[in-house]
């Protein structure tokens, strides 16, 4: 493993910042933490960790390289994953107009989201993310060596899932804190439609950019 030491840091530190940058898996694991409590907060945190597995696979069996090479299946994927944002942007403006009386304590609508539902929300987010395909493919075809053992790139992989699901645990810690949470809850109005209107801005964006 020490001699791959250097291409490993240099992996880690891309993608801690770009983890660290507020997107989507952002947007969701704050939504669903403030409204739901931490324990949802984590399970969709844990959700955002393993959907980067997705990337992580289809990279080392060489379906990444395929997509990169085939503009008509990238671009079929990126309004996939746009579309599954806008899918979640709607939710947060649908879910604006909802009125929420809860106490720190008591979570929203507790029945409806489940840990499974949680867990899948913050899967399917990072899995159909657009931009995560296209970090993926750009830092192991430039960053990681083609002469790569295969069980380091696993391990390459399980890293960055691991700091992805820290990362957002750490982001539902935070916004389940009593007096950032009751602050959200107090606006909540006004902050979902904000989320909302950020994940409808993201995907367009995408959309944009297959099309033209």
């Amino acid at each position: 493993m020490s001699a791959y030491s250097h291409e490993f840091f240099t992996l880690a530190v891309i993608h801690f910042l770009a983890v660290i940058i507020p997107g989507p898996d952002f947007i969701v694991t704050v939504r669903q933490s403030t409204l739901y409590g931490h324990r949802i907060g984590c399970m969709t945190a844990l959700g955002i960790g393993c959907g980067i597995s997705v990337h992580v696979f289809y990279t080392l069996i060489g379906v990444g390289l395929i997509l990169s090479q085939n503009q008509s299946f990238m671009s079929i994927f990126q309004i996939i994953g746009a579309s599954y944002l806008l899918y979640l942007s709607w939710n947060c403006v649908k879910g604006a107009s909802k009125p929420i009386e809860m106490s720190f304590n008591q979570p929203s609508d507790p029945v409806q989201m489940t840990a499974q539902k949680a867990f899948m929300m913050g899967f399917l987010t990072n899995a159909l993310n657009p931009k995560a395909t296209i970090f993926f493919l750009a830092i192991f075809t430039s960053i990681v060596s083609a002469t790569t053992p295969l069980g380091i790139q696993i391990f390459y992989g399980g890293w960055m899932c691991f700091v992805n699901a820290i990362w957002f645990v750490g982001v539902s810690l935070i916004f389940t804190r009593p007096n950032i949470r009751s602050g959200f809850l107090q606006y909540n109005a006004v902050l979902e439609k904000m989320m909302g209107v950020l994940l409808a801005v993201i995907a367009l964006r995408l959309i944009w950019n297959v099309v033209f």
